[in-house]
């Protein structure tokens, strides 16, 4: 589990289409194989380790999902039991891709536009952000400038692609609602004290 506060702006030095290498320093700070890094927001495993350096595998579900691995990129090691949690609750588990339309403005896919909501958390290539407008599938962000100046949000340009995690509160949410029989009516929740 990660919160979207950036540790550093890493680098990707080779990808073979499976293997990734990703030049660093804060984030090799105590981290060991096996240990959890999001790349971009992306979860992934450290299998190996140089003193400047870690590479992970990538999964094809991964390369399926995301945006791929090149340039620069955001990191952020796993949290631990002593983490202060200053973004979101992120699972590094990427729901798609969005496209960056200028302003700090997003166009995301229209099944997944339901779970972005108004003053609600979203993360973007890893960067926990709280989401200041909604339109159907566009969807607006507020960044302050240590986010800008602190991540690869910084380099965006209008027609780039982002990797996006919805808040997983409300696909839990969803995932109840549609498992449940159903009986919710309108005088059921005025009897409940919901309308």
């Amino acid at each position: 589990m990660f919160t979207g506060i950036v540790e550093e702006i890493g680098q990707i030095t080779s990808f073979d289409g499976s293997k990734l290498v990703v030049e660093c320093s804060k984030v090799l700070d105590g981290t060991q194989i096996g240990d959890s890094i999001a790349i971009n927001g992306c979860c992934q495993t450290v299998v190996s380790l140089e003193p400047n350096s870690f590479s992970a595998d990538v999964s094809a579900e991964t390369l399926r999902i995301t945006k791929g691995f090149k340039g620069k990129v955001n990191l952020e090691r796993a949290l631990t039991p002593q983490s202060r949690m200053g973004g979101h609750i992120v699972q590094g588990h990427v729901d798609g891709t969005a496209k960056y339309l200028g302003n700090s403005r997003f166009e995301i896919p229209q099944e997944l536009s339901r779970y972005v909501v108004y003053k609600g958390s979203v993360t973007i290539d890893g960067v926990s952000l709280t989401v200041s407008k909604t339109d159907r599938n566009i969807f607006e962000v507020a960044i302050i400038p240590h986010t800008l100046e602190n991540t690869t949000l910084q380099y965006l340009k209008s027609g780039d692609f982002v990797n996006i995690e919805t808040d997983i509160l409300g696909r839990y949410v969803e995932k109840f609602l549609s498992t449940q029989n159903n009986d919710i009516t309108i005088d059921f929740l005025k009897e409940n004290g919901f309308v």
